[in-house]
C-alpha cells in the first residue's frame, strides 16, 4: 500500500493510510487475531456476519427497487 505526501504535509498522508486500512480491513483483521478465538466461536461469528452482509444487500436492494 502506497501514499504519497504532498507540500509535506504528513497529517493528510496520514489520515489517507488510515482511510485505505480502514477499507481494506486491516484493523479489524488485527483485532480479530490479537487473541486466540475459538473454532465454534469463530463459525459462529462468520455465519452472523454471513447474516449481517445477506441483510445488508436486502435492504439496498429493497431501497434501490423502491
Amino acid at each position: 500500500m502506497q501514499v504519497s505526501v504532498r507540500d509535506n504535509n504528513v497529517d493528510q498522508a496520514l489520515r489517507a493510510l488510515k482511510k485505505k486500512l480502514q477499507r481494506e480491513g486491516v484493523f479489524r483483521e488485527m483485532r480479530l487475531k490479537e487473541a486466540f478465538e475459538k473454532p465454534s466461536e469463530k463459525k459462529t461469528r462468520q455465519a452472523k456476519e454471513a447474516v449481517n452482509r445477506q441483510r445488508k444487500l436486502a435492504r439496498k436492494k429493497a431501497e434501490r427497487d423502491g
